[in-house]
């Protein structure tokens, strides 16, 4: 016999669930991810981890719902400079709505680098630190490898061509040290990083920037020392943090996962319609640039995610095809790769524009080489600050480690048909003649990827060699020199793409291409299939094995060398 009782309870909880105040929680801890991974086991294994939309979509909602009185976040170090830019403006966007944010900490930077996630919490109403965590604003470092000493020590000779000077990954192999331009590019880069965290911080605390620089040289504080300087609000941990923020949003106050409250209440929105409803299609490039399908960027899932061209020109075209998109958002966060296989994205973008679809571009943590070229055609390209962008050129070339296989015993022998059947060996140096290739290669990549940007930016081809020459630029410089649009992140290029297509501010979003796990099982009907193409790991061709075991960069010549994630 069911408890009369018992009913009422459930039915009297229920109600208070949907009434009750709110108090927004997010956690940093294991960083955020900018989309689900293509591959279905990296889907699956990634189900419960952050994602950025949800993060976005429920900071919006939470503006305008009178049940979310205050929103708390546990600062980590796990996400880049860019993605904190964008997730510091929706927090922004919050307080000014009138709710209560705070950001709470065990320490930022505990033993490591502290600046950004500082800069994030102070973005927040109240800044809460353990009182034995410290605040690591130590300011913004580049540390930038130089191998030649040691492959000259163990018998390799790399062998490189570059277009231009500015192009710094053959200098990792080629160099002891920094070439001028090198230097003057890595300079640049800090002086940028460091302004706009040092202005970011200043503002947010009501400090002069000369200030906040003086705290960074003294920097790491102990957080008496951070309360001191006006740097942090309180001292406490997790359970004062949450007695507070209790006691502010009221009786009965109930504590929710953004992304949770994201997803249930948006769920009206993002059930099917009746009729014709017209929307933006996000599509979602992440990664090194491949041709084929995108998926985990090699055998191993901490190899990252990789963009396949295959993929992204599918969803494009099932964009275009579809009648009630009106717009396309197209989210990059990629340091390139394969120079076929980006020009095929570029493709489709202008194929896109043509059938009378905007596309807005917006560029996360990195969009640089060929993540730069799959950008250019776009209306409108949108930068965080702290996006790591530009790199317009290219590199190709190998180590020849003949030398260390004499000094280690090993003969090589061989037998080819054809004066170029070997180019690529890592055995033999290039002769004069596959030197000539390789140089009519490089020209014609650079040539090709600076008149696409001159017309994609509406800059003369002299001015784009200006900029290009392999230079790697912040998102806030490359506004300035007109290689960025506009500075701000996904929901600004959400924003955007909806105006431009003539869409009510609140049109849905959907992703393309979406498969169901059952689009994923089924065999595909023809090429343009979404579900047709199959991963390949060939960035460098008949060379990637060898270059992904030396630490090369395997996704191919249009490549951003080294991590530049600005965390």
């Amino acid at each position: 016999m069911v408890d009369p009782g018992s009913v009422v309870n459930v039915i009297k909880q229920a109600r208070e669930r949907r009434t009750a105040p709110l108090i927004l929680e997010l956690d940093l801890a294991d960083g955020i991810v900018e989309t689900p991974p293509a591959d279905p086991v990296a889907a699956l294994l990634s189900m419960r981890r952050t994602h950025l939309r949800d993060v976005l979509d429920g900071l919006r909602r939470a503006r305008s719902d009178s049940r979310v009185k205050a929103v708390v976040v546990k600062v980590t170090g796990g996400v880049g400079l860019a993605m904190t830019q964008e997730l510091r403006a929706a927090v922004q966007a919050v307080r000014d709505a009138g709710k209560y944010t705070v950001a709470w900490a065990e320490t930022f930077g505990e033993g490591g680098r502290g600046s950004v996630p500082y800069y994030l919490a102070t973005g927040f109403d109240k800044i809460w630190l353990q009182p034995s965590g410290e605040v690591g604003l130590t300011g913004v470092a580049l540390e930038e490898p130089f191998l030649a000493g040691a492959l000259e020590k163990a018998g390799v000779q790399p062998r490189f061509a570059k277009r231009h000077e500015y192009k710094t990954m053959a200098n990792t192999f080629m160099e002891k040290g920094y070439t001028p331009e090198h230097e003057e590019s890595s300079r640049r880069l800090v002086a940028s990083l460091g302004e706009q965290l040092t202005a970011g911080i200043a503002a947010a605390r009501g400090l002069t920037e000369e200030r906040v620089r003086e705290l960074t040289d003294r920097g790491p504080l102990l957080a008496a020392e951070a309360l001191e300087a006006g740097l942090v609000d309180a001292l406490g941990y997790r359970d004062e943090v949450y007695a507070e923020l209790r006691a502010k949003a009221g009786p009965g106050a109930q504590l929710r996962f953004v992304t949770r409250y994201s997803r249930t209440t948006g769920l009206a929105k993002k059930l099917p319609k009746p009729g014709h409803q017209d929307t933006v299609a996000l599509i979602n490039g992440q990664g090194a640039i491949r041709l084929g399908r995108s998926g985990r960027g090699g055998p191993l899932p901490a190899q990252g995610p990789a963009m396949g061209s295959d993929t992204i020109g599918a969803a494009f075209r099932a964009a275009v095809r579809d009648d009630r998109v009106k717009a396309i958002v197209f989210r990059v966060n990629s340091p390139g790769g394969s120079a076929v296989a980006s020009d095929a994205i570029w493709r489709e973008v202008v194929l896109a524009r043509e059938a009378g679809k905007p596309v807005i571009v917006s560029m996360g943590n990195v969009a640089a080489s060929g993540g730069y070229y799959v950008a250019m055609a776009a209306d409108t390209i949108v930068a965080q600050p702290g996006t790591i962008t530009g790199s317009i050129g290219v590199v190709v070339g190998k180590p020849v480690v003949s030398g260390l296989l004499e000094r280690l015993g090993i003969g090589m022998g061989h037998v080819a048909d054809g004066d170029h059947a070997r180019m690529f060996s890592i055995t033999e140096d290039f002769s004069d003649s596959e030197w000539e290739r390789i140089n009519a290669s490089l020209d014609s990549i650079y040539a090709d990827f600076t008149g696409k940007a001159a017309e994609g930016r509406g800059l003369s081809r002299e001015r784009v060699h200006e900029l290009a020459r392999g230079r790697v630029w912040t998102g806030a410089d490359a506004r300035d020199n007109g290689l960025v649009d506009e500075l701000g992140g996904l929901d600004h290029a959400l924003d955007l793409a909806r105006k431009k297509a003539g869409l009510a501010a609140d049109a849905p979003v959907r992703t393309y291409p979406h498969a169901s796990p059952l689009d994923r099982l089924r065999p595909p009907e023809s090429s343009e299939d979404r579900t047709a193409a199959s991963a390949r790991f060939d960035g460098w061709g008949s060379l990637g094995g060898v270059a992904a075991r030396l630490g090369l960069p395997a996704a191919g010549p249009l490549t951003l060398p080294g991590s530049w994630e600005i965390r």
